[in-house]
């Protein structure tokens, strides 16, 4: 049941209030202050879900309150009581964050509503930290060997500013998430990171991915279609093994981060666009600009902070953590008990040559949780975990 605290000094109009929310809704479980100060104490000391503040108060206003509340607790709602002359007042809130105002003497059915969407929105914004927290940990980097600590602490420096990044590494090592925690730790996190698969898309569509096209560029460009750079405006791309990209493409993405402008196949008109790039690629792109494969002053363009994914074989200390969480979560996408893996057949698991890097332990990880009994033991990954 959500909890609504009503600030105001008149008593009247504190009772009035009151009883609309607590018996006429029966929706709501409703505290009362006196005045602003009791009410910061309140909010100080308790979880509410929404806060209705009368404006005009002793002791401490409510433009006041709701300042020092947005200090404390900036996610509780707050709905102002205005007199008739606090309209300028109650606008000026809601520039201060602010859901809403009310009038004295409440409407009813104008109370209720206002209520009712201010709690409405409270939810969305509960939900989206939910997803975001759940996005973060199906990105999160786990260990804590050297290697892995020295990436964090390169990620903590960089992903604050907009510098361009470049993250190498084999394959199945993690390259998308230093890209996610780049982008989750930026301040163009709200906005959307788009991933872009260079090695996955055809050569003749890449431009085209990238960039869009405009109707009759070519054959099957029936209609306009924006790009990935423009879904991705305020915000991050995240162009994944770029050293796969061909060289036409190359040249148009090293215009627009030039120019920070783009325009879409079959089209002359230029758009502006705000991105942050992000790329990561297995190869070694020096090797691949002596072959003339890739353009060196792309790589450079790219390379301003180079972040080097390492192996699991040189992270070896990494994997009982690493098998701790990798069975939780397979437990929990299995629908399965959770199990323990002995000292003995983690101890095994760190002496294998991981070749497919993180994500083959996960594989193998999910064998062993489903095909083993109770506890994974030694035998269950020479049986079941061979190469």
């Amino acid at each position: 049941m959500p909890g609504i605290l009503v600030i105001e000094d008149e008593v009247a109009i504190r009772r009035v209030l009151v009883k609309i929310l607590a018996e006429e809704s029966k929706e709501y479980e409703v505290d009362e202050a006196e005045d602003g100060v009791a009410g910061i104490e309140k909010i100080r000391n308790n979880d509410y879900d929404l806060v209705l503040c009368d404006i005009k108060m002793p002791k401490m206003d409510g433009v006041e309150v709701l300042e020092a509340a947005g200090k404390e607790k900036p996610d509780i709602p707050f709905v102002m009581i205005s007199g008739h002359g606090d309209l300028d007042t109650a606008v000026h809130t809601m520039k201060l964050g602010a859901y809403d105002y009310i009038s004295k003497p409440p409407d009813l059915n104008r109370l209720l509503n206002t209520v009712r969407n201010a709690l409405d929105k409270k939810e969305l914004v509960r939900e989206n930290k939910r997803l975001k927290k759940k996005v973060s940990r199906n990105y999160e980097m786990i260990g804590e060997s050297k290697a892995i600590v020295q990436i964090k602490e390169m990620i903590d420096k960089v992903a604050p500013t907009d510098a361009r990044v470049l993250i190498t590494g084999s394959n199945g090592t993690g390259k998308e998430l230093v890209a996610h925690w780049l982008h989750e730790k930026s301040g163009r996190a709200k906005a959307p990171l788009v991933e872009v698969n260079c090695a996955a898309i055809p050569s003749e569509l890449i431009e085209s991915e990238l960039f869009g096209h405009v109707k009759g560029a070519f054959t099957s460009a029936v209609k306009d279609r924006a790009g990935k750079f423009e879904a991705a405006n305020k915000g991050t791309v995240f162009l994944d093994e770029i050293g796969d990209m061909s060289l036409s493409a190359q040249a148009k993405v090293l215009r627009a981060l030039q120019e920070n402008k783009i325009s879409r196949v079959g089209s002359d008109k230029d758009i502006k666009v705000d991105v942050r790039v992000i790329a990561a690629t297995n190869k070694d792109l020096k090797e691949e600009i002596e072959k003339g494969k890739f353009r060196e002053d792309l790589y450079h363009r790219l390379a301003v902070i180079l972040i080097h994914v390492p192996s699991l074989n040189d992270r070896r200390e990494d994997i009982p953590q690493l098998v701790e969480y990798f069975s939780g979560k397979v437990a929990a996408e299995q629908g399965m008990g959770a199990k323990k893996f002995s000292p003995e057949a983690v101890r095994l698991l760190q002496e294998y040559d991981w070749t497919g890097n993180i994500r083959e332990l996960r594989n193998v990880v999910e064998r062993l949780m489903i095909l083993s009994g109770e506890e994974v033991s030694e035998s269950d990954v020479k049986l079941f975990a061979s190469k």
